[in-house]
């Protein structure tokens, strides 16, 4: 059997030493603060990002380089195998975009899946993608795999701050100023395609409750035959608020016993720089039963 190659982006969340652990490949993707490019986990930690975003540099997300993506291909093609591509979701960013139009070029060598996620939603679609390697799946039925499941997922983020998605031209001067005023803090979703409202409240706590009750709902209708048959799982996502999310861990633990907390981790940059420090996310998704 031809060798089967993963490549993700460092949207997934997964950083390079947990790539080599795994053996698959990440790529850092590239951001631009105050005009400099730096790229996640190779030359810009979380904490350096977030130290220069609450220093309000001028900070923008950018797609890999074509060069970038292609040279690793042409390398990991050599031994005569293919490529499974995984990047983050096309409603979030032109980079599956982008690759799908490379991947023509290498007469079906290089399957680009358009997984409709990001983060822990996207590491988790990544380890599937692993379990099925070693279970002896082509790269096209994995393709199909990931492509068919990638909307059994749901996230939840309770932003911190409305200052970012101001200065991302994501909210109005007014809007945040009123916002602001009557301390609103939003909870935002992502089904797939892209970031949108989902509520309005006032703090951390009714944040909290409204994001449990969502992913609680999901579980009772559209994931409820995915929940019975064990193959749904929760995680956590957050910018810089690690200790919320470790009580947040205890506290989903406690209202869903029969799921697993899969995922503590820190929300892809990509995302981050948009929303700010602070946030807070949870995830409910379908995964392979057993993995």
């Amino acid at each position: 059997m031809a060798n089967i190659h993963i490549v993700t982006d460092s949207n997934s969340g997964i950083t390079q030493a947990e790539a080599k652990n795994l053996g698959i490949f990440v790529i850092p993707m590239p951001f631009l603060i105050d005009g400099e490019e730096y790229f996640e986990d190779i030359n810009l930690t979380q904490a350096q990002f977030y130290e220069q975003l609450r220093g309000d540099a001028r900070v923008s997300t950018s797609q890999p380089s074509v060069a970038s993506v292609t040279e690793l291909w042409d390398t990991l093609l050599k031994d005569g195998g293919e490529v499974l591509h995984i990047p983050m979701s096309s409603g979030l960013s032109e980079t599956c975009h982008t690759a799908q139009s490379l991947a023509k070029d290498y007469g079906g060598r290089v399957h680009v899946v358009d997984n409709q996620r990001i983060s822990v939603t996207l590491k988790q679609s990544v380890l599937d993608a692993a379990e099925l390697v070693r279970r002896g799946k082509s790269a096209a039925e994995i393709a199909e795999y990931l492509t068919a499941t990638g909307r059994d997922s749901s996230i939840y983020i309770a932003l911190d701050t409305l200052k970012y998605l101001k200065k991302g031209g994501r909210l109005t001067p007014a809007a945040a100023l009123i916002g602001t005023i009557l301390k609103i803090k939003p909870v935002l979703q992502i089904q797939g395609e892209k970031l949108d409202a989902f509520k309005k409240v006032h703090s951390l706590k009714q944040a909290k409750q409204e994001m449990t009750a969502a992913i609680a709902r999901d579980l009772s209708t559209r994931f409820s035959a995915y929940r019975a048959a064990g193959e749904m799982a929760l995680s956590i996502a957050h910018t810089d608020n690690a200790r919320e999310a470790e009580l947040f861990k205890s506290e989903l633990e406690a209202a869903f016993p029969d799921l697993p907390v899969t995922f503590v981790d820190p929300l892809s940059l990509s995302v981050s720089c948009h929303i700010g420090p602070g946030a807070l996310a949870v995830t409910a998704t379908r995964r392979i039963c057993g993995h």
